[in-house]
């Protein structure tokens, strides 16, 4: 009963491939008549080859079964059953030609193999319409063999084929030899260019969608920079208003002024990030990072020394002086806050450090940000400046302090054909 089994198992692969392969046959119609419509390149390739293509080949045997259908074949038997079993191997190896896998079995090997052998007997034995055989064989053994080993099989059979016909059809032998080595050979050139265009699909399509993928990244990476910011400003002079508002009122109007206008300012951000054209500028980062300290009740000491810096430079600077401010509002409980940047013809150095408790305990060591006397640094927004500044072939360093706090610094080479008076980049190009 396994026979059976095997059998139904099989019957039913060979069915799933054929819906299959109607599926992507009428999606390919659809896909053409679109084409004839728009003028587009189409995106769909059609059905994928498979076994169903070359079965229409085994009509080249339809002389013999006439043959042997008219009773002109002697040993009908042994020709119903030779001609029996070269359609069965014939149908099995052009069905597994199409996966690698089975292709290179070593069951498909064998069966190629047997199928050779059947073709030898039938056509030294009868001759004449069965040496049609031959280019048959040459057709799976096309479809089967790839790479290094297809000329050498193709002059082989083609050799085989010619030594056999010549046996019994004298110089029409050539003509088998030649249909022989054609036929293989098209045939293995034709699926290997299909599947090279398929190949070439699919990588294509995987280089769209990790694009796409990156570019999600980075859009988040830049939402993350500029509301993790903003909002902890927001939050902070909520906070100084809701304690001035008992005694101060004017002080408490203020900080709501600086909230209303640190609102539209993000409003006005978003937006531009949104379109990919956010420009920045380091000295207003800076301003609002000392109007955001001071709110905290940080002492904010700001110093800037060194010509002036190139836009995108101004904009990476900028990102870093946001997520080190953040964290110092957010975290450090600080009391006083330096934020220096010096810069210089051939690089610029930004350094933020205060007097807080210091770095928390990394939440996951094997992916730190940075290593600053053995202690890494693995912050969602730190780790996208480091991946934005790594680009821009700068560095990003961040941990505890030499006495108590903690220490960011960035720096980032000035390359002369970016300083002032170049078109500037969007921020959210690299």
């Amino acid at each position: 009963m396994s026979w059976m089994r095997r059998t139904i198992c099989q019957t039913s692969a060979w069915q799933e491939k054929r819906t299959d392969w109607k599926a992507d046959r009428d999606a390919f119609v659809a896909d053409q008549k679109a084409v004839r419509k728009t003028g587009k390149l189409p995106e769909h390739l059609g059905p994928p080859p498979s076994g169903f293509a070359l079965l229409p080949w085994l009509l080249m045997g339809m002389g013999a079964f006439s043959n042997l259908f008219q009773g002109k074949t002697p040993n009908p038997w042994i020709g119903g059953i030779g001609l029996l079993v070269f359609n069965s191997l014939y149908i099995h190896v052009v069905f597994r030609a199409f996966t690698k896998e089975a292709r290179e079995a070593r069951s498909t090997r064998g069966a190629l193999l047997a199928l050779g052998i059947v073709t030898c007997l039938l056509g030294g034995l009868y001759g004449g319409s069965w040496l049609l055989f031959f280019p048959l064989l040459g057709l799976a053994a096309g479809a089967i063999v790839r790479g290094r080993w297809l000329g050498k099989t193709g002059l082989g059979l083609s050799a085989l084929a010619g030594v056999v016909a010549g046996l019994r059809d004298g110089w029409g032998a050539v003509n088998v030899a030649y249909g022989t080595f054609l036929s293989t050979m098209v045939t293995a050139a034709i699926l290997s260019l299909s599947d090279a265009v398929r190949e070439l699909r699919a990588a294509r399509e995987e280089l769209a969608r990790q694009a796409v993928e990156k570019e999600r990244l980075r859009f988040s990476r830049d939402l993350h920079d500029l509301l993790g910011h903003t909002l902890s400003v927001i939050v902070v002079k909520s906070e100084a208003a809701r304690r001035l508002a008992p005694r101060d009122m004017d002080a408490a109007l203020v900080q709501v002024s600086d909230i209303e206008s640190v609102g539209r300012q993000a409003l006005t951000e978003i937006r531009e990030a949104v379109t990919g054209y956010r420009e920045g500028s380091l000295a207003a980062d800076l301003d609002r990072a000392r109007s955001a300290l001071l709110a905290a009740g940080v002492e904010p000491v700001v110093r800037q020394s060194g010509p002036p810096l190139a836009a995108q430079t101004e904009v990476l600077l900028g990102w870093v002086v946001r997520e080190a401010v953040t964290n110092v509002v957010r975290h450090s409980g600080a009391g006083r806050c330096e934020i220096t940047v010096d810069g210089s013809a051939e690089h610029v150095r930004l350094r933020v450090t205060d007097d807080g408790r210091g770095a928390a305990p990394p939440a996951a060591p094997e992916s730190p940000v940075s290593d600053i006397g053995g202690t890494g640094i693995g912050g969602t927004g730190l780790k996208g400046l480091t991946e934005r500044l790594a680009a821009a072939g700068g560095l990003l360093e961040a941990g505890p302090g030499a006495r108590s706090g903690f220490t960011v610094v960035a720096e980032l080479p000035v390359d002369p054909a970016e300083r002032v008076g170049v078109p500037e980049l969007s921020a959210g190009r690299r």
